[in-house]
């Protein structure tokens, strides 16, 4: 199920990235009282209540300008809107209805999106008649805010998340696995698509970042169908230029959070880099199945050494993600390409099973006998169920919940992998309170 996009829209300093911040709950967005501060857009995965977006803080939309720079934060702006899901455009309520507002306005209207119009800057109930001014962009309801004060705050986000729960069913579910191919730019995920499909489906080509977007295939191996989400690559935050890259990110991340297994692909003559291990991590949250393909093993000389060494690396660099299957390949030669087909059945089939209670009680007798006192208060395990699939999910009932620490729950999770295996998937580990 994507995770919808809301956009943050409105001129410079009506106080996008304070309400960003606000949102979010910390700062990470720059906010100054300077026009165009916010050049490039932020984004940030977040949520609401029960409500989970991904939140975009855009640059300050300008009318046409000679200026080069505010021309490129215009073009910023409007590349996140046609984005969008839901957009929130604001204003300011102290500088009233301005021209730009109004263009703005009108741009928004047109794309045919769900958005709400915002007045920001109402510090008090006594300038709650700043709002009426704004009506005349012939718009039926206006929210009231302050940002900088969190007046209004609530209100708007009950519509939000009102506005996005809209979202939640549009897409089909689908017995056919979904597999996303995702990596940074230039490790080869269109050309693995190509050889996959066995035909020139993407676009490819040697220069960085050629896929933008992330596109559906469906792919036929012994009678056996599979979706393929070829995504965009996913950057360094610093190295995102181009208005269509970021958003790219964003793509990535949608693309991950509707596929049922993540195809993490790797360049094996590079080894794991610091972006890897953030697509993995976004893999891992997500609660996706992972596989850790190795590419370009075509241009490695010692094998078996340098398999050995990438797993230590995963080890030491990527302990989070060790449930992961690997597997080296070379989208080039196609070489053990189809192998991929039969570790995404096997990964399927560990996310759908099921573990009996019984069967887990020789688990629950080795984390009982594991665990020590907690602050001088005896943490007694009573029992071990499984509550949920895809990916596993398993309830552990103690007296003491605050006396399990992390460590504890990495020993949980390995006593349970060490029984049932669960390859190739994240297993859930919550700690229940019996009463």
């Amino acid at each position: 199920m994507p995770v919808p996009v809301v956009v943050i829209a409105g001129r410079p300093n009506v106080g996008k990235s304070t309400l960003f911040n606000k949102i979010v709950g910390r700062r990470t967005s720059i906010v100054k009282d300077e026009p165009g501060i916010t050049r490039d857009r932020i984004y940030c995965e977040a949520q609401w209540e029960e409500g989970r977006f991904i939140l975009v803080d855009t640059g300050g939309f300008f009318p046409d300008s000679e200026d080069e720079m505010l021309n490129q934060i215009r073009s910023h702006a409007l590349y996140g809107i046609n984005e969008a899901d839901l957009i929130i455009h604001l204003m300011d309520g102290k500088d009233g209805l301005t021209q730009t507002d109004r263009e703005l306005s009108i741009i928004i209207r047109e794309t045919n999106k769900n958005y709400l119009s915002v007045v920001n800057k109402i510090d008090s109930l006594k300038h709650n008649d700043r709002i009426y001014d704004f009506f005349a962009l012939g718009i039926d309801k206006v929210f009231p805010i302050s940002a900088e004060h969190s007046l209004g705050i609530d209100d708007l986000m009950d519509e939000v998340t009102g506005q996005i729960k809209k979202f939640e069913s549009t897409e089909e579910e689908s017995e056919i696995p979904k597999l996303a191919i995702v990596g940074r730019p230039n490790v080869g995920k269109s050309t693995l698509v190509n050889r996959l499909l066995g035909k020139e489906r993407m676009l490819v080509s040697p220069v960085s970042g050629t896929t933008r977007d992330a596109v559906d295939s469906v792919c036929k191996y012994y009678n056996r169908q599979y979706t393929l989400i070829d995504t965009a690559g996913i950057r360094k935050k610093a190295r995102i230029f181009q208005d269509v890259e970021h958003f790219s990110v964003i793509r990535a991340i949608r693309s991950i959070e509707r596929c049922d297994i993540g195809i993490l692909l790797l360049d094996a003559t590079a080894g794991i880099v610091g972006q890897d291990k953030k697509i993995a991590g976004l893999i891992e949250r997500a609660g996706k199945g992972m596989i850790m393909l190795f590419n370009k093993w075509d241009l490695v000389e010692d094998h078996e050494k340098r398999y050995n060494e990438l797993k230590s690396e995963i080890e030491r660099e990527m302990w989070f993600a060790g449930f992961a299957s690997l597997l080296t390949t070379s989208g080039l030669t196609k070489k053990r390409i189809t192998k991929i087909f039969d570790i995404v059945d096997h990964i399927i089939g560990e996310r759908s099973r099921r573990i009996k209670t019984g069967d887990l009680n020789s688990v629950t007798e080795k984390i009982r006998a594991a665990l020590p006192a907690h602050k001088g208060k005896r943490v007694k395990v009573y029992y071990l169920t499984q509550v949920e699939v895809s990916p596993p999910g398993f309830a552990l009932f103690v007296n003491f919940p605050e006396g399990i620490q992390k460590h504890h729950m990495r020993y949980i999770e390995r006593v349970i992998r060490e029984s049932f295996s669960f390859n190739g998937t994240p297993i859930r580990i919550y700690i229940k309170r019996r009463r």
